[in-house]
Protein backbone atom coordinates (compact mmCIF):
# COMPACT_ATOMS: atom_id res chain seq x y z
CA UNK A 1 0.00 0.00 0.00
CA UNK A 2 1.21 3.67 -0.93
CA UNK A 3 2.44 5.50 2.69
CA UNK A 4 0.74 8.49 1.90
CA UNK A 5 -2.78 6.26 1.28
CA UNK A 6 -2.06 4.17 4.06
CA UNK A 7 -1.49 7.69 6.47
CA UNK A 8 -4.39 9.08 5.08
CA UNK A 9 -6.44 5.92 5.73
CA UNK A 10 -4.66 6.31 9.99
CA UNK A 11 -5.73 9.76 10.16
CA UNK A 12 -9.52 8.68 9.41
CA UNK A 13 -9.46 5.80 11.89
CA UNK A 14 -8.36 8.37 14.46
CA UNK A 15 -8.47 6.69 17.68
CA UNK A 16 -10.87 3.89 17.10
CA UNK A 17 -9.85 0.50 18.54
CA UNK A 18 -10.01 -1.73 15.94
CA UNK A 19 -11.43 -5.15 16.37
CA UNK A 20 -8.74 -8.10 17.01
CA UNK A 21 -8.14 -11.45 19.26
CA UNK A 22 -8.86 -11.15 23.05
CA UNK A 23 -5.69 -13.18 22.52
CA UNK A 24 -2.15 -10.98 22.48
CA UNK A 25 -1.30 -11.37 18.42
CA UNK A 26 2.07 -13.38 18.89
CA UNK A 27 4.04 -14.84 15.66
CA UNK A 28 4.86 -18.70 16.56
CA UNK A 29 8.18 -17.69 16.12
CA UNK A 30 8.20 -14.76 19.09
CA UNK A 31 10.36 -16.60 21.42
CA UNK A 32 13.63 -17.96 18.97
CA UNK A 33 15.66 -15.29 19.72
CA UNK A 34 16.79 -14.74 23.40
CA UNK A 35 16.69 -11.60 25.37
CA UNK A 36 20.35 -10.63 24.57
CA UNK A 37 19.66 -10.75 20.95
CA UNK A 38 16.27 -9.14 20.18
CA UNK A 39 17.84 -5.84 22.73
CA UNK A 40 20.45 -5.74 19.99
CA UNK A 41 18.27 -5.97 17.57
CA UNK A 42 15.80 -3.41 18.18
CA UNK A 43 18.89 -1.08 19.71
CA UNK A 44 19.67 -1.03 16.10
CA UNK A 45 16.10 0.11 14.80
CA UNK A 46 16.33 2.53 17.60
CA UNK A 47 19.29 4.20 16.66
CA UNK A 48 17.85 4.05 12.96
CA UNK A 49 14.64 6.67 14.10
CA UNK A 50 16.61 8.72 16.32
CA UNK A 51 19.40 9.11 13.32
CA UNK A 52 16.37 9.41 10.89
CA UNK A 53 14.99 12.37 13.20
CA UNK A 54 18.12 14.64 13.24
CA UNK A 55 19.62 13.64 16.40
CA UNK A 56 22.88 13.20 16.99
CA UNK A 57 23.76 10.08 18.93
CA UNK A 58 27.15 11.10 19.50
CA UNK A 59 25.74 13.45 22.15
CA UNK A 60 26.48 12.13 25.88
CA UNK A 61 22.92 12.73 26.44
CA UNK A 62 21.77 10.77 23.79
CA UNK A 63 24.58 7.66 23.11
CA UNK A 64 23.22 5.33 25.54
CA UNK A 65 19.24 5.94 24.73
CA UNK A 66 18.93 3.51 22.20
CA UNK A 67 20.43 0.75 24.46
CA UNK A 68 18.18 1.99 27.66
CA UNK A 69 14.82 2.02 25.21
CA UNK A 70 16.05 -1.72 23.57
CA UNK A 71 16.43 -2.78 27.05
CA UNK A 72 13.29 -1.27 28.58
CA UNK A 73 11.08 -2.93 25.34
CA UNK A 74 12.35 -6.36 26.20
CA UNK A 75 12.81 -6.64 29.62
CA UNK A 76 10.21 -4.22 31.06
CA UNK A 77 6.89 -2.49 29.87
CA UNK A 78 6.67 -5.55 27.07
CA UNK A 79 8.41 -8.10 29.68
CA UNK A 80 4.71 -9.54 29.45
CA UNK A 81 4.75 -11.31 26.41
CA UNK A 82 6.80 -13.93 27.45
CA UNK A 83 5.16 -16.75 29.35
CA UNK A 84 8.25 -17.43 31.22
CA UNK A 85 7.85 -14.50 32.92
CA UNK A 86 3.87 -15.44 34.00
CA UNK A 87 3.55 -15.25 37.34
CA UNK A 88 3.08 -18.63 39.39
CA UNK A 89 -0.62 -18.13 41.38
CA UNK A 90 -0.52 -20.86 44.03
CA UNK A 91 -3.86 -21.37 45.87
CA UNK A 92 -4.81 -22.41 48.70
CA UNK A 93 -8.09 -24.32 50.04
CA UNK A 94 -10.63 -21.77 51.65
CA UNK A 95 -10.65 -23.63 55.49
CA UNK A 96 -12.20 -20.34 56.55
CA UNK A 97 -14.94 -20.87 54.19
CA UNK A 98 -15.52 -17.27 53.20
CA UNK A 99 -18.89 -16.67 51.13
CA UNK A 100 -18.71 -13.70 49.65
CA UNK A 101 -16.88 -12.03 47.52
CA UNK A 102 -13.29 -10.74 47.55
CA UNK A 103 -12.46 -7.59 46.50
CA UNK A 104 -9.04 -6.01 45.40
CA UNK A 105 -9.16 -2.21 44.00
CA UNK A 106 -7.16 0.15 42.99
CA UNK A 107 -4.58 -2.25 41.68
CA UNK A 108 -2.53 0.75 40.02
CA UNK A 109 -1.95 -0.16 36.18
CA UNK A 110 0.69 0.80 33.49
CA UNK A 111 0.06 -0.64 30.01
CA UNK A 112 1.07 0.17 26.36
CA UNK A 113 -1.34 1.59 23.65
CA UNK A 114 -0.63 -1.19 20.97
CA UNK A 115 -1.45 1.57 18.12
CA UNK A 116 0.44 4.52 19.21
CA UNK A 117 2.97 2.65 22.05
CA UNK A 118 2.40 5.39 24.33
CA UNK A 119 0.95 4.73 27.90
CA UNK A 120 -2.05 3.80 29.49
CA UNK A 121 -2.25 4.00 33.49
CA UNK A 122 -4.87 4.06 35.49
CA UNK A 123 -6.68 1.55 38.11
CA UNK A 124 -7.63 -2.06 37.99
CA UNK A 125 -10.22 -3.72 40.22
CA UNK A 126 -10.92 -7.20 40.52
CA UNK A 127 -13.41 -9.17 42.95
CA UNK A 128 -13.99 -12.91 43.10
CA UNK A 129 -16.15 -15.78 44.70
CA UNK A 130 -14.50 -18.34 45.98
CA UNK A 131 -15.41 -22.00 44.78
CA UNK A 132 -13.13 -23.27 47.44
CA UNK A 133 -9.78 -22.09 46.93
CA UNK A 134 -8.59 -18.85 47.33
CA UNK A 135 -5.32 -17.36 45.63
CA UNK A 136 -2.82 -14.18 47.65
CA UNK A 137 -3.79 -10.78 47.04
CA UNK A 138 -0.20 -10.25 46.12
CA UNK A 139 -0.89 -12.68 42.76
CA UNK A 140 -3.92 -10.59 42.12
CA UNK A 141 -1.49 -7.37 41.66
CA UNK A 142 0.82 -9.42 39.51
CA UNK A 143 -1.48 -10.95 37.26
CA UNK A 144 -2.55 -7.33 36.10
CA UNK A 145 1.03 -6.56 36.30
CA UNK A 146 1.81 -9.32 33.69
CA UNK A 147 -1.15 -8.59 31.49
CA UNK A 148 -0.67 -4.91 31.23
CA UNK A 149 3.01 -5.60 30.31
CA UNK A 150 2.28 -5.82 26.54
CA UNK A 151 1.09 -3.78 23.70
CA UNK A 152 -2.43 -3.60 25.04
CA UNK A 153 -6.37 -2.50 24.32
CA UNK A 154 -7.77 -2.16 27.72
CA UNK A 155 -10.68 -4.47 26.61
CA UNK A 156 -8.66 -7.17 25.92
CA UNK A 157 -6.44 -6.28 28.76
CA UNK A 158 -9.41 -6.55 30.76
CA UNK A 159 -10.84 -9.97 29.66
CA UNK A 160 -7.05 -11.30 29.88
CA UNK A 161 -7.40 -10.53 33.70
CA UNK A 162 -10.58 -12.57 34.25
CA UNK A 163 -9.96 -15.07 32.35
CA UNK A 164 -6.42 -15.28 33.72
CA UNK A 165 -8.22 -15.67 37.20
CA UNK A 166 -11.22 -18.00 36.29
CA UNK A 167 -8.60 -20.45 35.38
CA UNK A 168 -6.32 -20.00 38.64
CA UNK A 169 -9.65 -20.21 40.60
CA UNK A 170 -11.66 -22.58 38.83
CA UNK A 171 -14.40 -20.68 39.02
CA UNK A 172 -16.67 -18.24 36.76
CA UNK A 173 -17.36 -16.11 39.47
CA UNK A 174 -14.66 -13.58 38.52
CA UNK A 175 -15.11 -9.50 37.52
CA UNK A 176 -12.66 -6.82 36.55
CA UNK A 177 -12.92 -2.90 35.82
CA UNK A 178 -10.35 -0.95 34.90
CA UNK A 179 -10.18 3.09 34.76
CA UNK A 180 -7.57 4.39 32.72
CA UNK A 181 -6.25 7.17 30.31
CA UNK A 182 -4.85 6.52 27.31
CA UNK A 183 -1.70 9.24 26.41
CA UNK A 184 -2.60 8.49 22.95
CA UNK A 185 -5.68 10.49 23.82
CA UNK A 186 -4.90 12.65 26.46
CA UNK A 187 -1.18 14.14 24.65
CA UNK A 188 -1.41 13.75 21.25
CA UNK A 189 -4.84 13.65 18.96
CA UNK A 190 -7.75 15.69 20.48
CA UNK A 191 -5.25 16.01 23.32
CA UNK A 192 -8.04 16.00 25.89
CA UNK A 193 -5.97 15.47 29.32
CA UNK A 194 -9.31 14.91 31.55
CA UNK A 195 -11.15 11.88 29.56
CA UNK A 196 -9.95 8.19 30.98
CA UNK A 197 -11.47 4.72 29.56
CA UNK A 198 -13.31 2.54 31.84
CA UNK A 199 -13.49 -1.19 30.56
CA UNK A 200 -15.15 -4.12 32.84
CA UNK A 201 -15.99 -7.94 32.32
CA UNK A 202 -18.04 -10.04 34.25
CA UNK A 203 -18.26 -13.65 34.62
CA UNK A 204 -20.36 -16.11 36.45
CA UNK A 205 -22.41 -14.71 39.18
CA UNK A 206 -21.68 -11.10 38.52
CA UNK A 207 -23.71 -11.21 35.13
CA UNK A 208 -26.48 -11.36 38.43
CA UNK A 209 -27.47 -7.54 38.63
CA UNK A 210 -27.38 -7.44 42.25
CA UNK A 211 -24.26 -9.15 42.64
CA UNK A 212 -22.51 -7.06 39.75
CA UNK A 213 -24.02 -3.97 42.10
CA UNK A 214 -22.34 -5.01 44.70
CA UNK A 215 -18.99 -5.38 43.38
CA UNK A 216 -18.96 -1.93 41.91
CA UNK A 217 -20.38 -0.39 45.52
CA UNK A 218 -17.44 -1.62 46.81
CA UNK A 219 -14.67 -0.06 44.47
CA UNK A 220 -16.36 2.62 45.27
CA UNK A 221 -15.60 3.07 49.23
CA UNK A 222 -13.27 5.53 50.34
CA UNK A 223 -9.83 3.87 51.70
CA UNK A 224 -7.63 6.86 51.84
CA UNK A 225 -5.55 6.05 54.79
CA UNK A 226 -3.41 8.60 56.42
Amino acid sequence: MDLEKQLKEIEAMGNDHIGSSSETPMRTDAFEMSDIEKIASIKKDVQNIMHTLGLDLNDDSLKGTPTRVAKMFVQEIFGGLHPDRKPKASTFENKYKYQEMLVEKNITLYSTCEHHLLPIVGKAHIAYISNGSVVGLSKMNRIVDYYAKRPQVQERLTMQIVKELQEVLNTEDVACVIDAKHLCVNSRGIRDIDSSTVTSEFGGAFKNSETRREFLDYIKLDTQFQ
